[in-house]
Parts: structure tokens; C-alpha cells; sequence
């Protein structure tokens, strides 16, 4: 079974400062059909102004990533984090039992663009973390690089659930294919570019999630950046 969302369908919040994109439901958007893909709970695509961002609030028992294609997102929690996180690096925090923070573009010129991901943990109450690495993309060159993960690794934040995020980055015209194995579903997002995914194009912003019988052939029509959420 393959689900497709196409970016036009997503949920809007949308501010002076804040042009925010819902793949699934969250805070005023409510979407009983759209209630996120297994353990994949939020997707949201994020161009906060310069300047602003969101103030310090709270969060718990999520398994948060926030990856950076454009500009700088500033962070700062309860835990005495502070960091910068741009293009290139990746960044998880673990909610737990309970932590607050906010995110600011620091910029007094340019945008940030991101992307946050929520995931169920595995089990409630775990003890809050942190943690930021840098990627090394030129391994993601025609192939998914895994950039989150319960193992973690080299250029890879620790997940509290057995789930990877992937990034691939194609050239116009590369294929490659996403063969799911056991009982596991995989949700890809297309970032930037368009592609061809089985019968449908995508683009910017769209989506689409597959079981464990559905593989996916991928053929990018234009230089294409892809992140693929693997779980059980």
C-alpha cells in the first residue's frame, strides 16, 4: 500500500513571522485522517523571519529532529543547551519527562527553513537529552544516508525508538529504490526537487508512505534532496 500527500493538502499556520506546513494534524490544524504514520507524528516545514522564532515552551515524551535546509535555527533548553544548527548537521532532542526550550532565527537578514520530525519513543518518563552532529553529505550522494537512528553512529543522532532518518541527495535523472524488509513502513519526504515515486511525481513539500509491500522506485527529474523515515 502506497498513501501519497501532496504539499497542497498539508495543514497552514501561517504569521508575520512564521510560514509553517503540516503533513500531519498539530496545534490548530486537526485533520482526523491525518493523524501522522505509525510512530511518525509531526512533520512540519518551517520559514521563520529574521529575528523571531518561538518562545520558550514545553514539550515531553518526544523524540524531536529539526534539520536545516536554509539559514540558521538557534536553540536553547532547560538542560543548558545552546547551539547553532545549520545545513549540513542534524539535531535530536529527547522530550522525556519533560523539557522546555525555544528556537530563534538569529539572522538579521535571512530566513530559516527547516524541518521538524516528532517520534513516539519507545517507552515514557526517559530521562531528557540533547545532541547535535555534523553530516557528512557527500555520503548521501545516490543513496540514503542514515542521519538518525536508535544505534546513532558517526554523523548520527540517537533515537529512543527503532526508526532511522534518511537523507539522499540525487542528481536529474538517478534512480534508486527504497526496498522495505519484514514489517517495517518507511514515510519519504521530498524536500526539494521533484521526482517520480512508482506512478506519481513529486515535489517540494510532498509525501508518501508504504508498508512493508510496497517498494518504492525513485527517479529524480531535477536535483532532488529526499528524507526517508524507516520504522516499525
Amino acid at each position: 500500500m502506497l498513501v501519497v500527500r501532496k504539499a497542497e493538502t498539508r495543514g497552514l499556520t501561517r504569521l508575520d513571522w512564521l510560514d509553517s506546513r503540516h503533513t500531519f494534524s498539530f496545534g490548530d490544524y486537526h485533520d482526523p485522517a491525518q493523524m501522522g504514520f505509525r510512530e511518525l507524528r509531526v512533520i512540519n516545514e518551517d520559514r521563520v523571519q529574521p529575528g523571531k522564532g518561538f518562545p520558550t515552551h514545553s514539550h515531553r515524551d518526544m523524540e524531536i529532529v529539526s534539520y536545516v535546509l536554509e539559514g540558521m535555527l538557534e536553540h536553547r533548553d532547560s538542560l543548558g543547551n545552546g547551539s547553532i544548527l545549520r545545513p549540513g548537521e542534524v539535531q535530536r532532542m529527547s522530550a522525556g519527562r519533560g523539557i522546555t526550550h525555544s528556537e530563534f532565527n538569529p539572522s538579521r537578514s535571512e530566513l530559516v527553513h527547516f524541518l521538524q520530525i516528532w517520534i513516539m519513543p519507545e517507552q515514557s518518563d526517559v530521562v531528557p537529552g540533547y545532541e547535535q552532529k555534523t553530516i557528512d553529505l557527500s555520503g548521501a550522494r545516490g543513496r540514503f544516508l542514515p542521519i538518525a537512528s536508535k544505534q546513532g553512529g558517526p554523523g548520527a543522532v540517537k533515537l529512543h525508538q527503532d526508526a532511522t532518518i534518511s537523507v539522499a541527495m540525487l542528481r536529474r535523472g538517478e534512480t534508486l529504490q527504497w526496498l522495505p524488509t519484514g514489517e517495517r513502513y518507511v514515510w519519504l519526504q521530498v524536500t526539494r526537487g521533484s521526482i517520480s515515486l512508482n506512478d506519481y511525481t513529486l515535489s517540494d513539500g510532498d509525501g508518501a508512505g508504504a508498508d512493508s509491500n510496497s517498494a518504492m522506485h525513485i527517479r529524480a527529474h531535477a536535483p532532488s534532496e529526499i528524507l526517508a523515515v524507516d520504522m516499525v
